[in-house]
């Protein structure tokens, strides 16, 4: 799952993947299209989340969906969002490509406390997404929230459970209240939910088949989860599709922000327990279990290996030789990084860093200039990772990507959007600024 075997410390560990239906009714004076049109709202607000075992619930900005809504690829969803918190707050997605409307600080603007905002989201890809109000948030009084938002293939397959895991961090003030990303946070500890909780158990029944969707939603932490006891067979990452491959030694590296879909034959004894932990490069973290249920097996012997996912439609070919190369230095400030900027100062009048024509390829030379990792995560269009020789690529697509220091990684994708879309990067360093760019497609 890496590109490169670092160690597992915190400066380099590294990505290297890289309810009911709600029926869908059209909007007033919204003429019927052969899509089905859903309604969904998200609504931001202030909860509780214990972050420790035994502690007291901590408030902190949640994000929920106000009503439990199917969604399949091939839907349209009037998306209705609603600020009840006393800062605002800007929607940002992972996993949707080519959505010009919702394109944060382009499409959409911050809401302010108190107000709403609506747009149709066409959902043209199957995969797990994810919501997050993160993108304006730094420095902010509070941490922001992230949401996954799963939209079922036309033939999902066959499985006997399908479960999001979702994996946040926090860090604690002196006054116990959570610390905002990109504020000073001195040496407090790292604190880990799943799911909103310290700890989880994720229940299995004998030969069944599991689909666990598991999302680094932390603010910068690249971590690792190993998996005890089981093999973990990669199915899709960053909401698309993969040929499915085994995880070596159980263990998924995701970068912040990074979903991976694996399947999980549940073939330990009824009545097993097996541990999931987390690795940032510091004391490793137990953090769920797996239990295999007591009850008979729900067959004789496990499925057949599955075939690979639908495909969503992305091109099956990049033609490199005729491709617009751009470098695009990352993380030490030198004279060509003078046009990244903070969200708070990002203008689309600013100016592209590249622009190309609608069916290019594009290969960009990420150049990371830092003494500490880098992620970079592009807006609109996700993107092939290449080989080192530059002559063909990994056999997946990815949105968001880990750069070692020092180190160069060369990503391709297919111009197939028009429209302006972001390019975010900032250090794995909870300190560390959100920085953005943009790039057009004409």
């Amino acid at each position: 799952m890496t590109n490169a075997p670092f160690p597992l410390s915190r400066r380099t560990l590294l990505a290297g993947l890289g309810g009911a239906a709600l029926a869908g009714l059209p909007l007033p004076g919204a003429a019927q299209t052969a899509a089905t049109r859903k309604s969904l709202t998200l609504r931001a607000s202030i909860g509780n989340t214990v972050l420790k075992a035994g502690g007291e619930p901590v408030a902190r900005p949640m994000l929920a969906l106000a009503e439990t809504v199917v969604l399949r690829r091939g839907d349209e969803v009037a998306v209705r969002f609603e600020n009840e918190l006393k800062q605002p707050a800007l929607l940002s997605w992972r996993g949707l490509d080519g959505v010009a409307a919702a394109e944060p600080l382009i499409g959409r603007q911050p809401v302010p406390p108190g107000g709403n905002d609506s747009f149709v989201l066409p959902l043209r890809s199957a995969g797990t997404l994810l919501a997050d109000l993160r993108l304006t948030a730094d420095g902010g009084p509070a941490p922001m929230p992230a949401l996954p938002l799963v939209v079922q293939e036309a033939t999902p397959p066959q499985v006997d459970g399908d479960e999001v895991v979702l994996i946040e961090d926090a860090r604690l003030g002196s006054d116990g209240r959570p610390l905002a990303a990109g504020t000073d946070s001195g040496d407090t500890p790292w604190l880990y939910t799943i799911n909103g909780k310290p700890t989880a158990d994720i229940a299995l029944r004998a030969n069944g088949r599991f689909r666990l969707r598991f999302i680094n939603a932390c603010q910068r932490n690249v971590i690792a989860l190993r998996i005890d006891d089981h093999d973990v067979r990669v199915i899709a990452l960053d909401s698309q599709p993969a040929e499915p491959f085994l995880a070596r030694n159980g263990t998924l590296v995701l970068a912040p922000g990074t979903r991976v879909d694996v399947l999980l034959d549940a073939t330990r004894p009824p009545g097993s327990t097996s541990a999931i932990t987390l690795l940032d490069g510091g004391k490793p973290t137990p953090i769920a279990r797996l239990i295999t249920s007591s009850e008979p097996a729900l067959r004789p012997a496990p499925r057949p290996l599955p075939a690979p996912l639908p495909d969503n439609g992305l091109p099956a070919q990049l033609p490199l030789g005729s491709a617009l190369r751009v470098e695009l230095p990352l993380g030490a400030l030198t004279p060509g990084q003078l046009d990244w900027f903070a969200p708070g100062k990002f203008s689309p009048a600013a100016g592209p860093a590249f622009q190309v024509k609608r069916g290019r390829t594009v290969v960009l030379a990420l150049v990371n200039r830092a003494t500490m990792p880098m992620i970079f995560h592009l807006h609109g269009h996700h993107f092939r990772l290449l080989d080192r020789l530059d002559d063909g690529w990994k056999p997946f697509w990815l949105d968001t990507l880990a750069i070692d220091a020092g180190q160069t990684q060369r990503i391709a994708f297919a111009a197939e959007h028009p429209g302006l879309w972001l390019m975010e990067a900032f250090a794995a360093k909870w300190s560390a600024p959100r920085l953005l760019r943009s790039y057009l497609v004409t």
